[in-house]
């Protein structure tokens, strides 16, 4: 039987009862190899079929089973002892790759996959089902959230917040594409996609629920960034401008995306020397 189906018979059977007590060595092992394929980039939570992405939900199932299989434990990392249903991720095979993490708080939980050439500052998180490609930046203080799909040569800005999608496991999560630069303090959330060689500018939010203003295509659009934009918040005027009880009028965030301008692009290219 293929990883895919293991998993998926390990499912029906949780839906059917199974607990953590109940699960065997072999339940286990099925979860570990699962894990292992995560971070060898072996499986993902979801790829790009004809130009969308979708959801691997098997992969996303397997997971959810980590969690619901596995018995809290005491664990250790450094002096520190802290209680999860699974250890963090080993780190052995960065360095042979060419990525660096810094200490002192960068944690990577175990079944994430990190690309080679890549570099994670403390402190940042990188949680279970994660994905960051070869050669991105994962900057200080950083969350990278359960499942999100970070492209290769992405930069990370500080305090940027990637969220977690991991059910229900049919939804796509955050996905970041290729090339992208994320200025400090962006957040992505709810399965928003970031278009490839874009360039968001610092605080903004990208989610499904916030209009994105497509100045190059002159259209309104959700959920998504198109490629090769660059976008920053503006405040447009809300429904209920006209209250009585708002004086000056009320606005909302909205986004504007406009192309990429050539200093844009200069001002924010990777610095080679970084991985020298």
């Amino acid at each position: 039987m293929s990883l895919q189906s293991d998993i998926e018979t390990l499912w029906a059977k949780k839906q059917d009862g199974l607990t953590a007590s109940d699960a065997t060595d072999d339940h286990l092992a099925t979860l570990d190899a699962f894990l292992d394929a995560l971070e060898a980039g072996e499986a993902r939570a979801a790829e790009k079929h004809s130009g969308e992405w979708e959801a691997n939900e098997w992969v996303k199932q397997g997971i959810l089973l980590n969690f619901g299989l596995r018995e809290t434990e005491a664990r250790e990392y450094g002096d520190v002892t802290y209680h999860d249903v699974l250890p963090l991720r080993e780190t052995d095979d960065l360095a042979e790759r060419g990525t660096r993490n810094t200490p002192d708080g960068t944690v990577i939980r175990r079944g994430s996959y990190v690309g080679s050439d890549a570099i994670l500052m403390s402190p940042a998180f990188v949680n279970i089902g994660a994905h960051v490609g070869d050669g991105t930046l994962v900057d200080s203080c950083d969350t990278v959230g359960s499942c999100a799909q970070i492209g290769e040569n992405v930069k990370l800005g500080a305090n940027t917040l990637i969220g977690g999608v991991l059910e229900p496991v049919e939804d796509a999560p955050v996905i970041v594409e290729d090339g992208v630069s994320l200025g400090a303090g962006c957040r992505v959330t709810s399965g928003f996609v970031v278009g490839e060689n874009s360039i968001v500018g610092e605080n903004t939010l990208l989610t499904p629920r916030i209009p994105v203003y497509d100045l190059v295509e002159e259209e309104v659009i959700y959920g998504r960034l198109p490629p090769e934009r660059r976008a920053f918040t503006r405040f447009v005027e809300s429904s209920v401008s006209d209250h009585d009880l708002i004086d000056g009028g009320a606005y909302k965030p909205a986004v504007v995306a406009t192309d990429v301008e050539e200093e844009t692009l200069e001002a924010t290219e990777r610095e080679d020397a970084l991985r020298e």
